[in-house]
């Protein structure tokens, strides 16, 4: 019987057949090997799921781009924050004590 299974494979014609592979990488990209914790490969499966899909492998390749750039989730919070405070015409002083400016009190 199990010549017959590898019979059917020994047809297969390979001549035009091409090394490498299938779907051609994006510009930019490299396909590697690395050894990661099973905890974090955990924790951005979990994130991608509790997100409704997508690719883990996105999350940490941002989470590595955002580490390198420097910015923090609190530099995030941060910006957002003071995005949001400015209309209201907030002002930090050094003691910090927050004080509203003229145009804020009108």
């Amino acid at each position: 019987m199990r010549k017959v299974a590898a019979e059917k494979r020994r047809r297969i014609d390979f001549s035009r057949a091409r090394r490498g592979p299938v779907i051609k990488p994006e510009p930019g990209k490299t396909k590697i090997s690395i050894r990661l914790d099973n905890a974090i490969l955990d924790y951005f499966r979990k994130v991608v799921d509790d997100a409704g899909g997508g690719n883990y492998q996105t999350l940490i390749n941002n989470a590595l781009a955002d580490h390198i750039h420097g910015r923090s989730t609190l530099d995030a919070v941060r910006q957002v924050v003071r995005e949001e405070v400015a209309p209201y015409g907030t002002v930090r002083r050094s003691n910090s004590t927050v004080r509203r400016t003229r145009s804020a009190r009108r």
